[in-house]
C-alpha cells in the first residue's frame, strides 16, 4: 500500500483539476512516514483519492502528480509511455530531422512529466532534472530515450538555483556516449549557430525563442537594432538575414556570449553589419540613453528576474527599469520587443508594467504581437506556469 498525502480542507480542487504541483502549504498530513522520491497516493480531507505523486520532503513543491487513475503505478511502463507521446508530438513539429536541427524534445508539466526537461541538437540530448525524485531515476530515463532515440550522447545540465531548491546532489557531465562537439552547429530560419551543450548557458540554445526571432525580424527593414542580453546573437543576426535591418549592435554580460556571438555572425557572413560589446545591459542602456544615441529598434532578451514570488516587485521594478530606458532610445515610429522568461510575471503584470513606462515615458506604445514560446514549449492548461515565455512586439510613437 503506497503512503498517503492528506490535504487540508478547501485545499484540494486544484488538484482534482490536475493541476500538478501540492505544495506543502496544502498539506494537512502525511501517512507512513514517505521517504523522499517515493510514490504517494494524494487524497482530500474527506478521504477521496485524487492522483498517484512522487514525493519531496525538502522541496516546497511537496508532491508532483504523475497520473490521476488510482490504478495505475508510476513505473518504467508509465514514463516509458509518457516519452513516446513527448517524442511523437516533436516528430510532427518536426518531420525533417537532419545533423543540425533542434528541439525541445520533452517540457516537464506539458508533457506530464513535471521535472524533466530533455532537448536534442542533431544526434546529441541535454537533459535537465527539476525535480529530486526524476533526478533518482535518471539511470531509467537514460536507458529509455537510449532505446528509442539513439543518441549518440546524452548531456546532463542542472539549471541554476534547483539543486538547493530540490536538495538535488548531482554533477553536469556527460551520462552516456560520446560528448558533444564545442561548438556543434545548428540550423534555425536559414541561419548557422555555434552552440556549446557542455558549458553554455541554459541548455547551450534559447531554442524557446525560435519562432519569435523571425517575427520580430519582419519589422525591421533598414533599421539600426540594439540586441540587449544578446547572448549567442539570435535575434539581431535573424533581424539582419531575415528582416534586412541595417546594422546591429549587441550587448552581453558575458564574455564567452560575446565570442560565441561574433563566431555567429562570422558563419552566416554578418560580422560586416553588426559589432557586439561586453558591457552590464542597465550600465549600457543608461550610457547609451545619456550620450543621445537613437535605435530603430530595441530588442530586450533578460534572463530570468523573478525566481520566487518574493521577488516578483524587484522583477517587475527592474523590468520597468529597462523598458523605460528603452523607450528613451527609440525614435517615433520605432520597434520595441520586449521578453520576459520569468513564469512567475505573467501577463497583465507585464502589460501593466508597459502601460506605466508609456505613461512615464509620455510615449505611446502598441503591441503589434503578443507572443508566446515555440511550439515545442507547449503549454498545459491545467499548469498555467509552462506559459512563461512572453515576447511582445510594439511600436513606440
Amino acid at each position: 500500500m503506497l503512503p498517503v498525502v492528506t490535504l487540508k480542507s478547501r485545499r484540494a480542487q486544484p488538484f482534482f483539476n490536475r493541476h500538478p504541483w501540492v505544495f506543502a502549504g496544502a498539506i494537512a498530513r502525511t501517512k507512513d512516514d514517505p521517504i523522499a522520491g517515493a510514490e504517494v497516493r494524494v487524497h482530500d480531507h474527506e478521504g477521496r483519492f485524487i492522483a498517484r505523486g512522487l514525493f519531496n520532503p525538502q522541496s516546497n513543491i511537496r508532491v508532483r502528480l504523475y497520473s490521476w487513475d488510482e490504478h495505475e503505478a508510476l513505473d518504467q511502463t508509465f514514463w516509458s509511455a509518457r516519452l513516446d507521446e513527448a517524442i511523437a508530438l516533436r516528430k510532427t513539429l518536426f518531420p525533417k530531422w537532419t545533423a543540425e536541427s533542434a528541439c525541445r524534445l520533452v517540457y516537464s508539466e506539458a508533457d506530464g512529466l513535471s521535472g524533466l526537461v530533455v532537448e536534442r541538437y542533431g544526434d546529441w540530448l541535454v537533459v535537465q532534472f527539476t525535480s529530486l525524485a526524476l533526478s533518482q531515476r535518471q539511470e531509467m530515463f537514460v536507458r529509455l530515450l537510449t532505446e528509442k532515440l539513439q543518441p549518440r550522447g546524452i548531456q546532463l545540465r542542472t539549471e541554476k538555483g534547483i539543486r538547493e531548491l530540490e536538495g538535488l546532489e548531482q554533477t553536469d557531465g556527460l551520462l552516456s556516449g560520446d560528448p558533444p562537439p564545442r561548438p556543434m552547429f545548428i540550423e534555425e530560419n536559414g541561419l548557422r549557430f555555434g552552440v556549446d551543450l557542455t558549458e553554455g548557458q541554459k541548455t547551450g540554445y534559447y531554442l524557446d525563442q525560435r519562432d519569435n526571432r523571425a517575427a520580430a525580424a519582419r519589422y525591421m527593414a533598414g533599421h539600426r537594432v540594439l540586441d540587449m542580453f544578446c547572448y549567442g546573437g539570435g535575434f539581431g543576426l535573424a533581424a539582419l538575414k531575415l528582416g534586412g535591418a541595417k546594422f546591429v549592435q549587441g550587448v552581453d554580460v558575458s564574455a564567452s556570449a560575446i565570442t560565441l556571438a561574433e563566431g555567429n555572425a562570422e558563419l552566416n557572413s554578418l560580422a560586416d553589419h553588426c559589432r557586439f560589446e561586453k558591457a552590464k545591459a542597465f550600465d549600457e542602456l543608461e550610457r547609451l540613453v545619456a550620450a543621445e544615441e537613437k535605435f530603430d529598434t530595441v530588442i530586450l532578451d533578460p534572463p530570468k528576474l523573478a525566481r520566487h514570488r518574493g521577488g516578483l516587485n524587484k522583477a517587475l521594478r527592474g523590468y520597468h527599469s529597462l523598458n523605460r530606458l528603452a523607450v528613451d532610445l527609440i525614435p517615433p515610429g520605432g520597434i520595441l520587443v520586449t521578453c520576459s522568461c520569468s513564469g512567475l510575471v505573467g501577463r497583465p503584470e507585464f502589460e501593466g508594467m508597459l502601460a506605466d513606462v508609456a505613461t512615464k515615458s509620455n510615449r505611446r506604445i502598441r503591441i503589434l504581437e503578443s507572443r508566446s514560446a515555440a511550439a515545442d514549449h507547449p503549454t498545459s492548461v491545467h499548469c498555467f506556469e509552462t506559459d512563461y515565455l512572453k515576447c511582445y512586439i510594439c511600436r513606440v510613437d
